[in-house]
């Protein structure tokens, strides 16, 4: 790791400039009325969405989530659930202020509840599909429709809320186009990554119930470490287990760690200097960019010195991905959505959540676009085909992942969506608690209760300039991300819904109060998320 320390400016510069990561999250019964909180379906969330500019036109279509074999390529075909038998799910694409009307129909097995979170998007409070919080959670066998006008240009994706359905195939792009763009390109790739688990060494849930066992749960083992490498973890106080050194000796495929625990679906030893330490949970076969294992890619093609728009989504959920183009360099445009001051890089970190838009002038021949999983010795692959050249390795490992990666830290609004400066109204302090030892995952302390969405609400009203102090308590990252809403961080920093909190680091957002109901804030990590690490940011009626 030493080129990156040398050659880029590390994400622990992303805590001190503010660089915060909001969980998007929804809460409350959607009565509100009882504790003086804006009722999802009520008269504030009408009156504002009476303001959002409208096409008048309508895209409608419908969403079957049903159980699928899926071909993820390379002789890989997993039992899971999708949109329409496909993974991803098919782009849902419309222009700024067109309505979507999209019929949700549940076919999933075992009488499973589902919906539809439409990430990003600052939508109407009750169309954001957070059951029990803004809706009704929609039963097996039957429909919801949602729906919204998308007011504002960018790239999305959509994916259920509830459980750990996240981790499954139930995810999609949505692109929302700008009739006025002015930035100039040939054509564009949309770009989805993700970590992949289901049907192949388990289910999301499986995985899951061993994760909320906490490393306090596991069977120690009473052998002695067989490995000369090992972290002699025997009787060890493991804390939060971030920023051990697990002597590198757990690959993501092995089935136990050095230590004799016993474990199918827990990660040891995955650390990255880039995420401040512990990289992640969850062990996964698979890692794919747009449903295609690495060792049978997706591949774009297309004309030398053509300039393509890349829109990276990151649609995982407990990898973050280094993003790199063998043989070129990228100029970021757009995160979350919103346009930046445009920066070349050589490659960029995309947490759980976040989107990342990329210009990139082709060059001649076959180049490797890799996703790297950070640390945990894995990648994605697709290729960009320009011209004659040979395929190359499932892991090949492009010079660009060790060159100039940007962080959010270092990123800047473009002058036309910069938040006015204006006097901050209230601050709230969003510590982020909890470790592997027991699985606690919360927000203040107070893990986040489905049946009780109002408990503890962040309150906060319309027409105010928020403040949100994120304080990472633990010993790992985390992507948050506020629904309903986009937050700058910093007095200049990027306008994003979903950015890296990094541990032990505090980060300062700043969010215009616009879109009144309640709100889910949450880690977009699947896992700790549903573990508790989310929150209710509900408007006073």
């Amino acid at each position: 790791m030493n080129s990156i320390n040398r050659r880029s400016v590390l994400l622990a510069g992303l805590g001190a400039a503010g660089v915060g990561a909001l969980a998007a999250c929804t809460s409350g019964s959607g009565s509100g009325s009882d504790k003086g909180l804006v009722n999802p379906s009520g008269s504030a969330v009408a009156a504002a969405d009476k303001k959002r500019t409208s096409t008048g036109r309508q895209q409608k279509l419908t969403l079957t989530a049903a159980p699928a074999m899926i071909d993820l390529g390379g002789g890989v075909m997993p039992k899971t659930w999708a949109f329409d038998g496909r993974t991803p799910g098919k782009e849902v694409r419309l222009s700024v202020g067109d309505t979507l009307v999209a019929e949700l129909s549940n076919q999933l097995p075992n009488k499973t509840t589902t919906s539809i979170h439409w990430h990003g998007i600052a939508l109407r409070n009750d169309m954001d599909g957070v059951p029990p919080a803004t809706q009704t959670a929609v039963r097996a066998g039957s429909t919801f429709t949602y729906r919204f006008i998308a007011d504002a240009p960018g790239t999305y994706f959509f994916h259920p809320h509830i459980g750990v359905q996240l981790d499954r195939g139930l995810y999609a792009p949505l692109i929302v186009e700008d009739p006025k763009e002015t930035l100039g390109y040939d054509d564009e790739w949309v770009v989805l990554l993700d970590d992949w688990v289901d049907g192949v060494t388990g289910t999301p849930d499986e995985v899951f119930a061993e994760l909320k066992q906490g490393m306090g749960g596991m069977d120690m083992g009473s052998s002695s470490p067989s490995s000369s490498n090992s972290s002699g973890m025997d009787g060890h106080d493991m804390g939060d287990m971030g920023g051990m050194d697990m002597g590198g000796s757990a690959s993501p495929s092995s089935t136990s760690s050095s230590s004799g625990m016993s474990m199918k679906y827990m990660l040891m030893g995955a650390e990255s200097d880039l995420l401040g330490g512990d990289a992640g949970d969850v062990k996964y076969p698979h890692h794919l960019i747009n449903g295609r294992v690495a060792t049978d890619p997706d591949v774009y093609s297309g004309k030398p010195g053509k300039k393509v728009r890349l829109r990276i989504i990151n649609a995982g959920s407990d990898t973050a991905y280094r993003v790199a183009l063998g043989g070129h360099r990228l100029t970021i445009t757009h995160t979350d959505g919103f346009p930046v001051q445009h920066q070349e890089v050589d490659a960029l970190l995309v947490g759980m959540g976040e989107r990342y838009d990329v210009l990139v002038t082709l060059g001649d021949g076959v180049f490797p676009l890799v996703a790297l999983a950070e640390g945990k010795n894995a990648n994605g692959l697709a290729l960009v085909r320009t011209g004659a050249g040979t395929k190359p390795s499932a892991t090949v490992r492009p010079k660009e992942l060790n060159g100039m990666i940007m962080t959010t830290s270092q990123l800047r609004a473009a002058d036309d969506v910069r938040l006015e400066s204006a006097k901050t109204d209230v601050t709230h302090r969003i510590k982020l608690t909890g470790g592997m030892t027991k699985y606690n995952w919360a927000i203040n302390g107070t893990p986040f209760d489905m049946n009780a969405p109002e408990a503890n609400p962040i309150l906060i009203e319309e027409g105010q300039r928020v403040r949100l102090d994120f304080v990472n308590d633990t010993d790992m990252w985390h992507p948050m991300h506020l629904h309903g809403h986009t937050y700058q961080l910093g007095a200049s920093g990027p306008r994003k819904d979903t950015a890296i909190v990094l541990p032990k680091k505090k980060l300062s957002v700043f969010v215009d109060a616009d879109n009144p109901g309640q709100w889910m804030l949450h880690c977009h990590n699947a896992y700790h998320g549903e573990a508790g690490m989310m929150a209710n940011v509900a408007y006073q009626a």
